[in-house]
């Protein structure tokens, strides 16, 4: 089957990379080998001149199940190339890893994901890299913290539990002209819904485990940027770090696209219903949802993203964490449990203190899943009544 550029995204999808039908098989199948074998001499020596470029050489570097997913996903970020990794915080620390050195400086969005905190605070402060944190909802307080040894900007937009945006365009423009990468994790819109590297950044990652996956049985993570970027990591990080995504996670990654849209679609119609209908209850102190009107971050939201997802957090008007404990421990559908990203509804609950502000409050994290959004109202509503008196 011949695709390519004259085709939409959405065939794209189900055929790129694909081309080649293995004994007919409409399904690519799983190479699950370990290696390759070679019919003479010259051959094996061509594949292994650039072995890390190579998907039919050693299942360390590379692999044609691999191939199937990481064409897709380069195709849907407007990217060069895309490595499946281990998992998305392995496709973070490659990342970040490939552009920091001994006396590095790196500006971090503060809401970021929980263990980038501790790989830039704990683990990589021991080979002397220095860091500054920024709340991000300013464009330029990012800028104004980077400094003549600043190597990275890592943005996280939305970021995670509070939701805040980052003007990725301006952020990105801006370290560019300094000769300073960006990395950002696009998990949360997935490229659907926003595209980072055509806004300017160089590395974009996710957790495909999460909505690229989209079935809750798979870990893995995705990093997706230039050839030349591309290049340093296959070479270095991921090479000696061993890192890369195994046969079978990848050809259920390349399952997990096919559906992408259309569950896409669903979390975020679901999402955008049960939020607005939270926004109307007694207890409910506030709702952090980029899908509402009333998010305070309306306009910057239109201007570069596409739509949003099932995941938004909000902060019950009676700040207990009894109460907080009783809310979760009382629903039936909404299951407590990390990640999110599948078929089913989750709940988690976090304390947060953002920068700037008082004091820290209590935030209950919800993800939408595919269930009927009147079911899931009536099941935050019986929790409710339980937990708040409501």
């Amino acid at each position: 089957m011949d695709v390519g550029p004259k085709h939409a995204k959405d065939t794209l999808l189900q055929h790129l990379g694909e081309e080649q039908k293995h004994l007919g098989a409409v399904v690519p199948p799983i190479f699950q080998n370990s290696l390759f074998v070679f019919p003479d001499q010259a051959s094996f020596t061509k594949a292994g001149a650039d072995p890390l470029n190579n998907s039919s050489l050693y299942s360390r570097v590379g692999n044609p199940s691999l191939d199937v997913a990481e064409k897709k996903i380069a195709m849907l970020e407007g990217a060069e190339r895309c490595k499946l990794v281990g998992s998305g915080m392995g496709a973070i620390t490659a990342s970040i890893m490939s552009t920091v050195e001994s006396g590095s400086h790196v500006v971090i969005v503060d809401g970021c994901y929980g263990p980038v905190r501790d790989l830039i605070t704990d683990y990589l402060a021991r080979f002397g890299v220095t860091h500054t944190f920024v709340d991000g909802t300013c464009a330029d307080d990012v800028i104004d913290a980077t400094r003549p040894e600043t190597t990275l900007v890592y943005l996280e937009s939305p970021c995670s539990l509070i939701f805040r945006l980052q003007d990725v365009r301006a952020i990105a423009a801006a370290a560019r002209e300094r000769g300073v990468t960006t990395i950002i994790d696009n998990t949360y819109s997935t490229p659907l819904y926003q595209s980072p590297i055509e806004m300017g950044v160089d590395i974009v990652i996710h957790s495909a485990s999460k909505y690229i996956g989209g079935h809750s049985d798979v870990i893995a993570g995705a990093i997706c940027t230039s050839e030349k970027l591309m290049d340093r990591i296959l070479r270095k990080e991921i090479s000696l770090l061993g890192s890369i995504l195994a046969p079978f996670p990848a050809w259920l990654i390349t399952r997990g696209l096919r559906t992408l849209k259309l569950r896409l679609k669903a979390h975020e119609a679901a999402a955008n219903e049960v939020a607005g209908w939270m926004e109307e209850q007694e207890w409910v102190g506030r709702v952090n949802h980029v899908g509402l009107r009333s998010f305070p971050q309306r306009d910057l939201y239109i201007r570069q993203m596409r739509g949003t997802g099932g995941l938004f957090s909000f902060e019950p008007a009676k700040q207990d964490q009894d109460a907080c404990d009783t809310f979760v421990n009382s629903l039936k559908l909404f299951q407590l449990g990390v990640s999110w990203g599948g078929f089913e509804s989750l709940v988690v609950q976090a304390t947060v203190k953002p920068m700037h502000a008082k004091e820290a409050r209590k935030v209950i994290r919800l993800f939408v899943g595919l269930e009927d959004p009147e079911d899931l109202m009536a099941d935050l509503t019986q929790a409710a009544e339980i937990a708040f008196g409501s």
